[in-house]
């Protein structure tokens, strides 16, 4: 342990802080969360018999013991793998059925997928500025059934410029020294630095600068890092009540944790930070509304609106391939037009229309139009309608699952044309069937290695 990161723990926990030290030598805390999106949360719950007591920090989590990515509910998007206390943020942000949200740090998808989960016609708009991580965030968005959402990957002066004044809700999860993550991560001990310390919170202080724009007036934002130092997380939070005159600090309103640390310009008991004292690893989290604009105020000047795109009609070759898959289609659709084809996307929610920056996904990925042929895509299958209504699917046993995926063919009668292949009635993949054999599907990126095996469930 660094000796100058060791005296600023021992100058801010003072008799805790061997207690502190010792929890340093103590496993890393597990968890997951159970997503009701695909499937009951009860019958996921009775599905897995190595859950333990449940978290404080967030709902439907639970402290676990053991590796489980390798499980048939996390491979079918039942469960998040997160520290209990990783929740904590989405908690607080209390995103509402319709609310629109903004992710804007969100790799690897912990959080987003959490938000998803409190979502019914509203929208979520993930971003992550690094380009391999904001790859893994998309995969994490599609496992657990993504639909009425966008990733995108830029940084946050490209994103928010064009999204003024559009969100009822924004997660500011900031990249950050990490000294929370000690424990899991041997870097954030061994490269730890103060300068390091004070880049990191002035880069937290632009990326809030661009956020805060984005907030319609009466909407809220959340603060959140992983790390212990004041100058990341306290003193930013005085610092954007100093910044924006229409910022108010609010109380996050939790029991957990405890209250943050005395500075000026910000009312410390109103924040709230965790210490693996408290039984998570650590987390500072503030919460803010942007004030609503006095009726009688002078007018502003007109804020330029997010774009929505043009709706478009469904070819017919993926209107025929929906109406056999679904009871029903999407609201929306967009086409994407490449040298080979048209890819087609659908949602519930209208897409937007962005004219700078990296757009990965927006909405489900349904298929791609070659030659008058319609070739479904690996996203529809896993999404949360197709898990709940679809119309094609083919139940297989575990070991046929774990065949799967590992990239052989399966030797199942069922009715010709594309087939959802499902365990315990949850679509993992999907293959082609010549009603005796079952071609394989599944994204080659996506397959077990050799030594691999589904766990027994």
């Amino acid at each position: 342990m660094d000796s100058l990161f060791e005296k600023r723990m021992a100058a801010m926990l003072g008799d805790e802080m061997d207690a502190y030290v010792q929890s340093l030598e103590q496993p890393l805390y597990q968890g997951l969360r159970i997503s009701p999106r695909k499937q009951d949360l009860e019958i996921t719950r009775n599905q897995l018999p190595f859950l333990e007591l449940p978290s404080r920090f967030a709902r439907n989590t639970w402290y676990i013991h053991g590796q489980y990515g390798l499980h048939p509910d996390h491979l079918q998007g039942l469960f998040y793998l997160q520290e209990p206390s990783a929740g904590s943020a989405v908690d607080v942000l209390n995103p509402k059925p319709n609310d629109v949200v903004l992710d804007l740090c969100a790799a690897p998808g912990s959080k987003s997928t959490q938000i998803l989960d409190r979502l019914d016609g509203g929208f979520l708009l993930s971003n992550e500025i690094d380009p391999r991580r904001a790859q893994i965030l998309l995969s994490n968005m599609e496992r657990m059934g993504a639909e009425n959402f966008m990733v995108t990957n830029m940084d946050s002066k490209t994103l928010c410029s064009q999204m003024p004044s559009v969100f009822d809700k924004v997660l500011v999860d900031a990249p950050c020294s990490g000294e929370g993550m000690m424990k899991k991560h041997e870097a954030a001990s061994d490269q730890w630095s103060y300068p390091n310390v004070l880049l990191c919170a002035a880069r937290q202080k632009d990326i809030l600068k661009e956020a805060w724009k984005t907030l319609k007036p009466g909407g809220q934002l959340v603060y959140s890092t992983c790390t212990y130092a004041r100058e990341e997380n306290e003193e930013n939070v005085a610092w954007l009540l100093e910044t924006f005159e229409d910022a108010i600090q609010l109380d996050v309103d939790v029991e957990w944790g405890r209250p943050g640390f005395e500075t000026e310009g910000m009312d410390a008991s109103k924040v709230r930070r965790i210490f693996p004292m408290d039984g998570g690893e650590g987390h500072f989290v503030a919460r803010f509304e942007k004030k609503e604009q006095e009726k009688d105020s002078a007018p502003k000047k007109t804020v330029q609106k997010a774009k929505v795109a043009k709706p478009e009609e469904l070819p017919k070759e993926a209107s025929a391939f929906l109406k056999e898959q679904m009871p029903y289609g999407y609201q929306h659709y967009h086409l994407v037009r490449n040298k080979d084809g048209v890819e087609v996307y659908g949602m519930n929610y209208p897409f937007f229309n962005l004219k700078k920056g990296k757009v990965l996904r927006q909405g489900v990925q349904i298929g791609e139009l070659l030659k008058n042929r319609f070739e479904p895509a690996h996203a529809f299958y896993l999404s949360s309608s197709y898990a709940q209504h679809g119309l094609t699917k083919t139940e297989t046993t575990l070991e046929q699952m774990d065949c799967f995926y590992h990239g052989h063919q399966l030797e199942i009668n069922a009715p010709k044309g594309y087939r959802a292949l499902c365990y315990r009635s949850i679509p993992y993949g999907f293959g082609k069937s010549s009603q005796s054999r079952i071609t394989n599907k599944l994204p080659k990126g996506l397959r077990l290695n050799s030594g691999s095996k589904i766990l027994e469930v």
